[in-house]
């Protein structure tokens, strides 16, 4: 089965993860989602396997979330679609082990779906 990485090489967690995972014997499959953003099906997926609504996938602190005012949109389909327009939302890394995900954050939970 393929692992896969949802990858930020401009992160320090999705650099470490990424290192973590090749430390022990996984090279993944590595999608930077920045240049190659997920569908919305993707994401949804994503949610289901990590069980997390969308706003605990995304990073609240970007300005992207600020400006667009998603602290105050409830509405699931609009919060997936802002991350599918705007990647950078999105919480990293993300780890996918066939029907099993985690957040690489701390790296070493990674290990668990390994």
């Amino acid at each position: 089965m393929t692992v896969r990485i949802y990858h930020n090489p401009r992160c320090s967690k999705s650099r470490q993860t990424l290192a973590l995972l090749r430390e022990h014997g996984v090279e993944p499959d590595i999608v930077e989602y920045l240049k190659t953003p997920p569908s919305a099906t993707e994401i949804e997926r994503l949610l289901t396997l990590l069980e997390l609504e969308p706003r605990e996938l995304m990073r609240r602190k970007e300005q992207e979330y600020r400006d667009l005012g998603l602290a105050e949109i409830s509405d699931r389909g609009r919060l997936i679609q802002a991350m599918t327009e705007h990647p950078r939302l999105m919480e990293r890394p993300i780890v996918v082990n066939g029907e099993r995900a985690t957040l690489g954050r701390p790296p070493e939970q990674v290990l668990e779906i390994l």
